[in-house]
C-alpha cells in the first residue's frame, strides 16, 4: 500500500535518511583514517647512515675539532655507543651492515674479488637476506643510496642480482663500486640503469657533488615515499663516500678550516683525547699514547695540513646533509617515529694513495690548459676508482704539486692525519686492533629512547642493526636464511643489559675475539695479544704471557667460530676474478 506524503514531509524524511547514513559513512572513513594513522604511528621508520674512512674522534661529539652540529644534535637527544664496532674494511662492513651476518657468512669476507672459497666470493650470496629483504614482507618501502660495493659486478651490462633493485630495495641513486672522485663518480646508477652525473634529466645542480647528491636523493626518497606510499612505513639506507679518499670538497667548506691544522698532529690528538674523555667516551686514565708522525720534520707543512683541512671539508658537508635529511623527516611529521642510526664502515685509512706521483698521475702543477678532450654530458667517467683526466680535459694529478680539494687532484690524508682521526686508538683501516674497528654509534629515536644523552657503553656490533630493526619492526626472519648473527639493541635504548657470547673478526688474516672485557687480537702471522679493554682500550699492555689458560680458551673460542662463519687460514689463493675492483 502506498501512502503519499506531503512535500515538506517527504524532504524531512529523505534529508534524515541521507543525514543518517553519511554518518555511517562519515564513522566507516573516520575508523579507517584513524586505524591507519594508528598503524602508522606503530610502524617505526628506519634511515640508516653509514660514513666511509673515518676515525672514532672526529665527529664533534666523539671529541673532534671539525665542525659536525647536526650529527652532535642527534647524539644529545639519543644514544651514543662508546664500544660499536665496525669489521675494519669498507666492503665487509656493508655486507654485515646489510645482512646482520659476520661478512663471510654474506659472502665477502676480503673485497671485491672472487676466490674459490664460500666466505670470499666478493658478492652477497643466496643464503643471506639484506634488512630490505626482511621488512619488505612487513609493509615497508625501501631505499637505498649512496655506496653500494656488495658485488664484484658493476659493470652496466654485467650481472645485475646483487644490485639493490635485486636486494629488497624499491628505488637506488648511487655508485656500485667502491670510490672515486667527487665530482664525476662513475658507475653512478640510478634504480638499474648507469649514467652520467652532466646527462641525468632529473638532477642538474649548478655543482655536482657526490656528498651532496646523496643527501639530496635521500631527502627526495623521503618526500616521495610520504607523497605516494604515506601508510607505509619506509627504511632509508644512506651510504655517504666522505670521507674516503680522494680529498675533494668544494672551496666554501675548506675555507673553513684553513689554517686549522697547522698546529699539527700531536697538538690536534692531545685536544682530542682531553675532549673525548671530558664527554665521557673514554675513561680519565686513559693515556694518550705517541704521535705516529713528527710534525717538525715535514717539509712540507702547507700542504700536510691542507690534505686535513679538505677531509675536515667533506666531514662537514656531510654533517650538513644529515641536517637537510632530518629537516625533511621534521618536515614530513615522522621524525619522532624515526630510528635513526649513523656509523662508520672502519677506522681511519692510512692508505697512501695520491701523495706521491705516478707515471700516469706525475707529480706536476696544474697544466694551463687541458690536454685531454673533454668530455661530452653522456659521457661516463673511466670506471674504476682513478680517473685519467677530469671532465673538462685536465690530468687528474697527484704528489706534493696538487693541492687536495679540486676535481684534477687525487690525494689521501695518510698515515699520520689517520692516526689524529683514530686518537687515542691503535692502528687504522684494514687492522682489528682497536684504531681500525671502532666506529661512533649514534642511535636518535624521540618515540623509543628513555635516556636521550647517554653513553651505552656495552660492547656492540654491525651486526646488531639488522637484528634491532628486525625486532622493532616486528618482521619475521626467514627460515630459509642463515640465521642473525647479532642481537637486538633496543633494551639497550632503556638502559637494559644485552647479553652475548662474544664478537668476532678477521680481515686479511688480522684476527680478533672480544669476550666481554677481554680481546684476543693478533696481525697476520703474528702471535695473539691479550687485552683488558676495560682498563687499556689503546692495547699498550699485552697480558697473553701473564694469562696464557685465557689465551688458549679465548683461541679455541674463535677457532669453533671461523670454522662455522666460513672464516679461511691466510694467505689466501689468488683471485680467479679478472674483474677490476
Amino acid at each position: 500500500m502506498y501512502f503519499a506524503l506531503p512535500p515538506c514531509v517527504r524532504l524531512v524524511f529523505w534529508g534524515s535518511l541521507v543525514f543518517i547514513l553519511g554518518i555511517g559513512f562519515s564513522c566507516e572513513y573516520l575508523c579507517a583514517q584513524n586505524q591507519s594513522i594508528a598503524s602508522q604511528k606503530q610502524a617505526t621508520n628506519f634511515v640508516v647512515i653509514l660514513s666511509d674512512d673515518m676515525g672514532i674522534s672526529d665527529l664533534g661529539c666523539y671529541g673532534g675539532e671539525i665542525r659536525t652540529e647536526n650529527l652532535d644534535a642527534l647524539a644529545r637527544n639519543g644514544i651514543r655507543f662508546s664500544q660499536f664496532y665496525n669489521t675494519a674494511r669498507c666492503c665487509p662492513t656493508r655486507a654485515s651492515l646489510l645482512t646482520g651476518l659476520y661478512p663471510h657468512q654474506a659472502g665477502v669476507g676480503h673485497m671485491m674479488d672472487k676466490k674459490p672459497l664460500p666466505g670470499y666470493q666478493g658478492n652477497l650470496n643466496d643464503s643471506c637476506r639484506t634488512i630490505a629483504e626482511v621488512l619488505r614482507p612487513k609493509g615497508y618501502r625501501n631505499y637505498a643510496v649512496g655506496k653500494w660495493h656488495v658485488t664484484r659486478h658493476a659493470s652496466p651490462d654485467g650481472p645485475k642480482y646483487n644490485w639493490p633493485l635485486q636486494r629488497g630495495f624499491d628505488r637506488y641513486y648511487g655508485t656500485i663500486h667502491g670510490a672515486g672522485s667527487f665530482f664525476d663518480p662513475s658507475s653512478l646508477t640510478k634504480d638499474n640503469t648507469q649514467i652520467s652525473p652532466y646527462a641525468d634529466p632529473d638532477y642538474q645542480p649548478q655543482t655536482y657533488y657526490y656528498t651532496d647528491a646523496i643527501t639530496d636523493h635521500a631527502s627526495k626518497s623521503i618526500q616521495e615515499h610520504r607523497q605516494h606510499h604515506p601508510d607505509q612505513p619506509f627504511f632509508l639506507y644512506v651510504a655517504y663516500t666522505a670521507a674516503h679518499w680522494p680529498m675533494h670538497a668544494l672551496p666554501e667548506d675548506i675555507a673553513r678550516y684553513h689554517g686549522k691544522y697547522d698546529v699539527g698532529y700531536h697538538s690536534i690528538r692531545q685536544a682530542r683525547h682531553s675532549k673525548a674523555i671530558e664527554l665521557g667516551l673514554f675513561p680519565a686514565d686513559l693515556p694518550l699514547t705517541k704521535s705516529v708522525g713528527d710534525w717538525e720534520a715535514i717539509q712540507d707543512k702547507r700542504w700536510e695540513a691542507a690534505c686535513m683541512e679538505v677531509y675536515a671539508a667533506m666531514v662537514d658537508r656531510m654533517d650538513q646533509g644529515i641536517g637537510r635529511i632530518v629537516e625533511e623527516l621534521k618536515r614530513q611529521k615522522v621524525l619522532d617515529n624515526t630510528l635513526i642510526c649513523y656509523m662508520q664502515d672502519n677506522g681511519g685509512c692510512a692508505e697512501a694513495m695520491g701523495r706521491t706521483g705516478n707515471q700516469e698521475h706525475p707529480n706536476i702543477p696544474r697544466p694551463p690548459a687541458g690536454t685531454f678532450p673533454p668530455m661530452k654530458p653522456g659521457d661516463f667517467a673511466k670506471s674504476g676508482s682513478v680517473p685519467a683526466q677530469t671532465r673538462d680535459g685536465f690530468p687528474v694529478r697527484m704528489g706534493k704539486q696538487a693541492f687536495p680539494g679540486p676535481a684534477d687532484t687525487y690525494i689521501a690524508y695518510g698515515e699520520n692525519w689517520a692516526n689524529v682521526s683514530n686518537t687515542p686508538l691503535r692502528e687504522y683501516k684494514h687492522w682489528v686492533h682497536e684504531g681500525g674497528i671502532s666506529s661512533p654509534l649514534i642511535v636518535h629515536w624521540p618515540a623509543g629512547i628513555s635516556s636521550a644523552g647517554k653513553w651505552c657503553h656495552q660492547p656492540s656490533h654491525l651486526i646488531d642493526i639488522a637484528a634491532t630493526l628486525v625486532d622493532i619492526s616486528g618482521a619475521t626472519y626467514p627460515n630459509d636464511a642463515t640465521p642473525l648473527e647479532g642481537v637486538s639493541l633496543k633494551p639497550t635504548f632503556a638502559n637494559q643489559l644485552v647479553e652475548r657470547e662474544a664478537i668476532y673478526w678477521e680481515h686479511e688474516g688480522n684476527r680478533a675475539l672480544r669476550q666481554g672485557d677481554w680481546k684476543l687480537v693478533a696481525k697476520h702471522n703474528k702471535p695473539w695479544e691479550l687485552y683488558d679493554i676495560s682498563k687499556d682500550r689503546v692495547e699498550a699492555n699485552d697480558l697473553a704471557s701473564k694469562y696464557p689458560e685465557k689465551v688458549q680458551q679465548m683461541a679455541k673460542l674463535y677457532e669453533s667460530w671461523a670454522q662455522r662463519a666460513n672464516v679461511a687460514s691466510w694467505p689466501l689463493p689468488k683471485s680467479s676474478n679478472t674483474e677490476p675492483n
